[in-house]
């Protein structure tokens, strides 16, 4: 399973431990606390880009829109 960094807090995490997701300009970002996922869904602009995003087959059915 893939792991992913919290954009806010900067924890490592794996997805099925998430306390949240959100999805912003078509990536998938996940939170280590409802805390972070309130703060990133406030400002996400600040946080989008700074952390370890979900990379195609991370989550079967989701969407990636990234152009890599």
């Amino acid at each position: 399973m893939a792991t992913h960094i919290d954009p806010v807090c900067g924890i490592q995490l794996e997805g099925h431990d998430a306390a949240g997701l959100s999805e912003y300009q078509g990536t998938t970002y996940y939170f280590h606390t409802e805390d972070c996922l309130r703060t990133f869904n406030q400002h996400p602009e600040q946080y989008a880009g700074s952390a370890d995003q979900e990379q195609p087959g991370d989550a079967p059915g989701r969407k990636n829109n990234d152009s890599r």
